[in-house]
């Protein structure tokens, strides 16, 4: 068993106040019975009530459970056992698990068996998921020519009147499209409700989501007449994901993969992390990783790192969704990310990129040698004069790191804006 570094359990963080609280915490003094063994670690916190807390990790998946009444995932508590635990101040590796780690693991352990067996006798049964299959189309299909209508009456209406509506009007077809099984356009409209109100530029999006989407129900509609990966990336777009069973079982690509950088997003609902990797050949693939509120996200990757695992890839065109389907083991750091593009550059692949997948709202890209310039909003700007505004990072960090020098960036083109993930400076690749 590898035991974290203290930097891996800052990372597990949800936020800054739990670093600062697990710090306080992280002192053998409130702590008893602590011990790990390959998979567990766990631990009792005296908190101010009669009872402690009783803690456990499980640092494989990660998951974290403690029986205090925070929300957080994961928690003060279980932040500061595994600083305890990274440190080796605590939780002496060996013997069995206390009764209620071990109850805790069997528990996910009989979970886990559980969904595995559900899904087997599904897919044993070809006949029932056929039948599935078919009725779970019929009801898209309707969705699809519901959605269909309502776009007609929305331009038939006019934007400024749909602009008009509350937020209970876009919310109504979202619930619709859910019932239909189409959940990637229930977002998307859902979302559209606050940004016609949010957006200075309001009108010219709803026009661009509006045509998408009706672009989305005439593709829909000739699903027949597309390529395979036409069609994986029409269900991306729609919400009707491929379950990671068929995936793990494609064929998968060797390491070494670099780490090019990582985000992190949450609406409220659900969390959101997504891990840009480069193989040695070039190929760009991205790993997502999703968890509901009050559960935790997987371990970031750090930017730059080289990780020896194996990926298997999602279908659709690139680049493409990617899982790990082996235990991942760090290589070491890179010095830099490789050789970067220009931004006209970059923006004819992303041209290139929407050109065979129209639906994607964010591009990767690697710029080479670009400034970063202060202002309102800060600006990406290339040796050649092109620049791009900057979104979704402290400015004030950017320039500090990069000191207005041209540097090599990482990050995603969305909206004609970029969002930077990690910034090479000097012989080391930092997220800003």
């Amino acid at each position: 068993m590898v035991r974290w570094t203290e930097q891996r359990v800052i990372d597990a963080a949800p936020d800054e106040a739990s670093v600062a609280a697990a710090r306080r915490l992280a002192r053998p003094g409130p702590w008893s019975e602590t011990g790990s063994n390959d998979v567990l670690v766990w631990g009792k916190c005296q908190g101010s009530g009669k009872t402690p807390y009783q803690v456990s990790v499980d640092i494989a998946t990660p998951a974290y459970r403690c029986s205090c009444p925070s929300r957080k995932f994961p928690c003060k508590h279980a932040l500061a056992l595994l600083f305890l635990w990274s440190r080796g101040e605590a939780a002496e590796v060996g013997g069995e698990a206390a009764d209620f780690a071990q109850e805790w693991a069997t528990q996910r352990a009989d979970q886990a068996a559980s969904r595995e067996r559900r899904q087997s006798e599904q897919q044993a049964d070809p006949v029932a998921q056929a039948k599935r299959l078919a009725e779970r189309l019929t009801l898209m299909d309707a969705g699809i020519a519901d959605f269909a209508r309502w776009l007609t009456d929305l331009v038939r209406t006019g934007l400024a009147a749909a602009r008009n509506q509350p937020y209970s009007w876009w919310d109504g077809i979202a619930a619709r499209l859910v019932d239909a099984q189409l959940p990637g356009l229930a977002d998307q409209v859902r979302a559209m409700g606050s940004d016609v109100h949010a957006r200075a530029d309001w009108a010219d999006y709803l026009f661009l989501r509006a045509g998408r989407w009706w672009a989305i129900t005439k593709a829909w509609s000739r699903r027949n007449e597309l390529t395979p990966d036409e069609v994986a990336d029409l269900r991306v777009a729609v919400g009707w994901g491929t379950a990671s069973a068929e995936v793990r079982g494609t064929e998968a690509l060797p390491g070494p993969w670099l780490v090019l950088g990582a985000h992190r997003s949450d609406d409220g609902r659900l969390q959101q992390q997504r891990t840009w990797l480069r193989g040695s050949d070039g190929t760009v693939v991205v790993v997502l990783d999703f968890a509901a509120q009050g559960e935790s996200l997987a371990t970031p990757q750090l930017a730059g790192a080289l990780l020896d695992v194996a990926v298997a890839r999602y279908p659709g065109s690139a680049p493409q969704r990617a899982m790990f389907t082996s235990p991942i083991a760090p290589q070491g750091l890179a010095a830099n990310l490789g050789e970067g593009s220009s931004i006209a550059q970059a923006l004819d692949m992303e041209s290139a990129a929407v050109a065979l997948s129209p639906w994607r709202d964010r591009h990767p890209v690697l710029f080479g040698g670009v400034s970063v310039c202060p202002g309102d909003p800060g600006l990406l700007r290339d040796g050649s004069g092109d620049a791009l505004p900057i979104v979704g990072t402290s400015l004030a960090s950017l320039l500090a790191l990069t000191g207005g020098h041209p540097v090599d960036l990482f990050g995603e083109l969305e909206e004609g804006r970029v969002r930077p993930l990690s910034v090479v400076v000097g012989d080391a690749v930092v997220t800003p």
